[in-house]
């Protein structure tokens, strides 16, 4: 590996900095579990002066999802949940689910099962005023953060049920739909361990992982390196004072609804110990957290033709999904010049950014804080950097 060349992902960091597209970026590469290049760039939070560190807290949101996808193989590792499981056996509000038409209500043609919760195939939507079901949710979460802002919040179960009593914007099974399924896995996962989710990921997965500094919000302790959030605003970027998708008190204290969609926060070295972990095919440090059947089925392409013909994201080209991941299906339908077959991974609103390339073993990370992200352009950059450095 030439590592002059590797330095121009950091030439391109301090490019995203110095241009003021964000205030703070970081990356990482690891070949085969092991560290080859790391650099960070900027301010994590500039009105407090401090900078982007290895260790710097960011907010994962959707890239919170692959760990609650983990967590669920766990629990089919232990014969404790199946694909096949109806979500009604649960969580009650699954009952009796009704499908938004263009007709109006109808009674749902199958029951929405876990698999349909881990392919994002299950019919459930963000809030978004765009489509009639996404209308009907929107008016779910306003209630929602009404009742949080007068003292009420609900919590994981009962965000679940009253999720599973809105509308569906199809049959489950019959379309792809990116919503709220993995808050509603996290529910689950509750109901079958017995457990608050975030106490059975820190105890199945952050403790066994090394993940020190990865919960669903950041204690007092660690404000010192949580970096601030930021939004672009009249040409300049600036703090960003808001949440959306349910999450509450900014992370700065424990959240009674514990979002497996969106809710973690985390640093660059613990996410790449939970990569390493899927790229060792369940192993961390000698001790087996999944097994290798299970982080085969993770890491596999799920959707049919015609699911996947709704995956109409520019940044799924070439891929296909399955887990609550995009995987490469194949590298000539557009993914990028440096994707491989196999590799998979997932981003989040923020702009933070994960893969894995089982074919080359290599794992790519890149951390930054601004509402929107910077799109995909920098992620095939770090990619095409590493893999034009090899010797």
């Amino acid at each position: 590996m030439n590592m002059v060349k590797l330095e121009r992902i950091t030439d391109m960091l301090k490019d995203q900095v110095n241009s003021g597209a964000v205030k703070g970026a970081s990356a990482c590469v690891l070949k085969n579990g092991q560290p080859i290049y790391k650099a960070c760039c900027g301010m994590a939070d500039e009105a407090r002066g401090i900078k982007w560190t290895e260790d710097t807290i960011v907010r994962l949101y959707s890239m919170t999802k692959p760990i609650t996808a983990a967590a669920a193989m766990i629990l089919m590792d232990r014969g404790q949940l199946d694909l096949q499981d109806k979500v009604s056996w649960f969580i009650p509000g699954f009952r009796e689910q009704k499908v938004l038409t263009d007709e109006g209500l109808a009674p749902a043609k199958t029951e929405v099962t876990i698999k349909h919760l881990l392919d994002m195939t299950s019919g459930l939507c963000y809030p978004d005023e765009w489509f009639p079901a996404g209308a009907e949710m929107s008016k779910l979460y306003a209630k929602l953060d009404a009742e949080y802002k007068a003292g009420n919040p609900s919590d994981t179960l009962a965000y679940a049920n009253l999720i599973g009593q809105q509308p569906l914007a199809f049959h489950p099974g019959e379309k792809w739909l990116y919503g709220t399924s993995a808050d509603v896995l996290g529910a689950v996962i509750e109901v079958i361990s017995g457990k608050k989710f975030g106490d059975f990921l820190k105890e199945e997965l952050f403790e066994p992982l090394g993940m020190v500094d990865t919960d669903f919000y950041v204690p007092e302790e660690k404000l010192c390196r949580f970096a601030e959030n930021y939004e672009p605003k009249d040409g300049e970027l600036v703090p960003c004072e808001w949440q959306h998708l349910g999450l509450t008190y900014l992370c700065r204290k424990p959240p009674e609804f514990q979002s497996g969609g969106a809710g973690l926060c985390s640093t660059m070295n613990d996410y790449a110990a939970f990569a390493t972990m899927l790229l060792n095919k369940g192993r961390y440090n000698g001790r087996r957290i999944l097994s290798e059947n299970a982080v085969r089925y993770l890491t596999s392409p799920q959707l049919t033709d015609k699911q996947q013909s709704m995956l109409d994201w520019d940044s799924m080209v070439g891929f296909n999904y399955g887990n609550l991941m995009r995987i490469c299906k194949d590298e000539r339908d557009g993914a990028g010049i440096s994707t491989f077959k196999g590799e998979y991974g997932w981003d989040g609103w923020l702009g933070c950014f994960f893969a894995n390339d089982p074919q080359n073993g290599y794992t790519f990370l890149y951390f930054i804080q601004r509402c929107g992200g910077l799109g995909q352009r920098p992620i095939r950059m770090i990619k095409q950097i590493v893999y034009g450095a090899e010797d």
